[in-house]
């Protein structure tokens, strides 16, 4: 009976570690913000003042640092700041940037049709790039895009 309950503790354990390794991926990493108000501070934990409030749930951030359930992200502009990890999602995001529209086409090609144009700072998903494009998705339309106007696309 020991040896049983022994053998649950350290299943236990085992499974109670696996979400806060899961939490410390290798830096740089991108992430996007999960929730449309996120506080920014300018040290890891909420005693620090915030230094900006972003209002845009899915924008597009690097995490360049991990320290206890904080992140240090940069954000498209550049800007550094910390944010409560909870507040981060692993799923890939991406802002149009650059100047005029940016083309996004049914294909992968510049050749390939047409589907829409897209503003400089439109936030949308971010899928599979291949051959300097990327497929992205904004409001339920999809297509490809070159992974040049978008941040977000690429390595960390």
């Amino acid at each position: 009976m020991r040896h049983l309950a022994a053998s649950f503790l350290i299943l236990l354990l085992a499974c109670l570690a696996r979400p806060a390794a899961a939490q410390d991926r290798e830096v740089p990493y991108w992430a996007t913000l999960r929730v449309d108000e996120v506080n920014m501070r300018v040290g890891p934990s909420e005693a620090y003042p915030i230094s900006w409030v972003y209002r845009r749930e899915g924008l597009p951030v690097k995490v360049v640092r991990v320290r206890q359930g904080w992140r240090l992200v940069e954000d498209p502009d550049g800007e550094r700041g910390w944010i409560v990890a909870r507040l981060l999602n692993p799923k890939r995001g991406a802002i149009v940037i650059g100047e005029g529209l940016a083309d996004m086409r049914a294909g992968a090609a510049s050749g390939a049709d047409l589907l829409w144009r897209v503003e400089a700072g439109v936030v949308g998903t971010l899928g599979n790039c291949e051959d300097g494009w990327c497929r992205f998705e904004v409001e339920r339309r999809k297509g490809w895009v070159r992974a040049e106007r978008l941040w977000g696309a690429g390595n960390p």
